[in-house]
């Protein structure tokens, strides 16, 4: 990755149109696609603005717009996750902020098929190597399909 690369102003590049991986502006954020996609589906909420780095940085009326934005990102992402998948069990949500400083939440599908020993932990425990830095589950044109589902769930959401 180069220093001229979208990944390393996900923020900025959201808001000039050159971060590939955004489904839909939102009131508070930017809806994106995650780069990973072991758990097809995976998708974050980028804040709109990269200094907030935390939820108590945002004013209570952003802060409900972001939460409202959390909500409806999550319930996209189930409706197309279900109707794509019959093993799709569930959404976790977390905001963490530990590697990227800006204001950011993880939407994590979770399926029966994952793996017996990770199916009910936390996604962080898969260790394999690939699914965080390889090829097999970089996002791909073989994810259009993930992503127009949820894209379409978002519009159906938001109108």
């Amino acid at each position: 990755m180069n220093e001229n690369d979208w990944r390393h102003d996900r923020i900025g590049s959201a808001h000039r149109g050159q971060n590939p991986t955004v489904l839909r502006r939102l009131d508070a954020g930017f809806a994106v696609i995650g780069d990973r996609q072991f758990l097809p589906g995976y998708s974050v909420l980028l804040a709109d603005d990269p200094a907030v780095t935390r939820l108590s940085d945002l004013p209570p009326t952003r802060r409900t717009a972001y939460l409202t934005d959390l909500e409806r990102l999550a319930e996209a992402v189930e409706r197309a996750c279900a109707r794509l998948d019959p093993a799709f069990r569930r959404v976790n949500i977390e905001i963490l902020g530990n590697t990227d400083p800006y204001l950011h939440a993880h939407i994590w599908p979770r399926y029966d098929w994952e793996p017996e020993h990770l199916v009910r932990m936390p996604v962080w425990r898969y260790t394999d190597e690939e699914c965080w830095r390889g090829d097999r589950h970089a996002l791909a044109p073989r994810h259009d399909a993930i992503r127009a589902a949820i894209t379409h769930e978002l519009d159906q959401l938001t109108g």
